[in-house]
């Protein structure tokens, strides 16, 4: 309780939050934690639940996350929409296509978990179908091949082979858990078999960079989106890596220029860091308490936990400006390779992509960073 009593005083000295404010934080974090057993954790939902009404729960909540002993259990925004949109499906559409969609934000033995973005991407290409086939259909099992080739006869191009994708990925789940008898979509092929990327919105932008308040966020965020480092690559980032003077970073033995926004989330970073921990002999840029003591880098699931509220993953927002690139460079896959450390058949996958984007939008803004 000591040590997150005085990171809160840091934390408000730094960001200038008033002495009530403190106090407050204090009390609050004292609630928390003074029956903490030895390496416990607290759950988000009980910060809301057990803290004094005047407690500020932000303040709270960030100082438990720089200390990383804070778990979110509270239901992201992605699981609310998945219920949201399903529900206004029909009943025998409903439950396949939301458990479909949940075991992808999931994931399960033989798959990765996928990202919102991806979800969101799936379910706008599978809805105009199931709309089309509720006319006459009153289950997905009833879905026969003729069905799903009157859907994708007038589509063309990305439009064509996303839906495919997202057709084939629902059917195959459904048929492996017994849902239906047959897949409508087995051996089926796009007429032109491409990665289902697609450039971020706006809209999707701008909420990431709201929602990106805290120094270790916002730096996470400027080096995926301007310099599209992994999250492994983020993590094992090291004060050697950088020359900030020069305006110059290494990430994974790549030499590059700072971006001007990464050089001032890394000095808001390190300034951040040097206070709350003046005397860490950890030499990795990111730290939390629990790795300040130490020279290893932060966890997987601190890296996790920084940016879950943002909607998004480190690898979605490197894809994005990976392809982002591609869009402005006039799809050159040996200049992605050399900006990005990238393979020639990455690079010539994301150039792929761009190029079937701007056959199928040609008014596609390829400037909007």
């Amino acid at each position: 309780m000591r040590t997150a009593a005085e990171h809160a005083r840091q934390l408000g000295q730094t960001h200038g939050w008033s002495t009530s404010t403190i106090r407050c934080t204090i009390d609050g974090l004292t609630t928390l934690l003074d029956d903490l057993p030895p390496g416990g954790r607290v759950r988000s939902s009980q910060v809301r639940a057990r803290i004094p009404q005047k407690a500020p729960i932000l303040r709270v909540t960030e100082v438990l996350t720089d200390l990383d002993l804070v778990d979110d259990d509270t239901t992201p925004a992605i699981r609310s929409w998945i219920d949201r949109n399903t529900e206004q499906l029909p009943p025998g559409f409903a439950e396949p296509v939301r458990a479909w969609l949940l075991t992808l934000l999931d994931g399960d033995r033989r798959a990765r978990p996928r990202s919102p973005s991806s979800l969101y991407v799936y379910f706008s290409f599978v809805r105009p179908a199931i709309s089309q086939w509720t006319a006459n259909r009153g289950h997905l099992r009833e879905i026969t091949r003729a069905d799903v080739a009157a859907v994708l006869k007038p589509l063309r191009g990305h439009q064509h082979s996303t839906t495919v994708a997202a057709l084939r990925s629902l059917f195959r789940f459904a048929k492996k858990r017994g849902l239906i008898f047959t897949n409508p979509t087995t051996r089926m092929k796009a007429t032109r078999a491409e990665p289902t990327l697609i450039p971020l919105t706006d809209t999707e932008i701008h909420a990431i960079e709201q929602a990106a308040t805290n120094p270790a966020q916002r730096l996470i965020v400027a080096l995926a989106v301007v310099h599209a480092a992994r999250a492994e690559t983020i993590r094992r980032l090291t004060l050697d890596d950088l020359d900030l003077p020069n305006h110059r970073i290494t990430l994974a033995g790549h030499t590059q220029r700072l971006s001007e926004l990464t050089w001032h989330a890394l000095q808001t970073w390190l300034e951040h860091r040097k206070i709350a921990w003046p005397r860490s002999p950890n030499r990795h840029v990111l730290i939390s308490a629990r790795t300040a003591i130490a020279i290893t880098p932060v966890s997987q699931v601190y890296l996790q936990n920084q940016i879950r509220s943002l909607g998004v993953t480190t690898d979605r927002l490197r894809q994005d400006r990976i392809l982002h690139e591609a869009l402005t460079a006039s799809a050159d896959p040996l200049h992605l390779s050399l900006v990005f450390n990238l393979s020639l058949t990455t690079a010539s996958r994301y150039t792929d992509i761009a190029q079937q984007l701007l056959a199928d939008q040609p008014g596609l803004d390829a400037t909007r960073r």
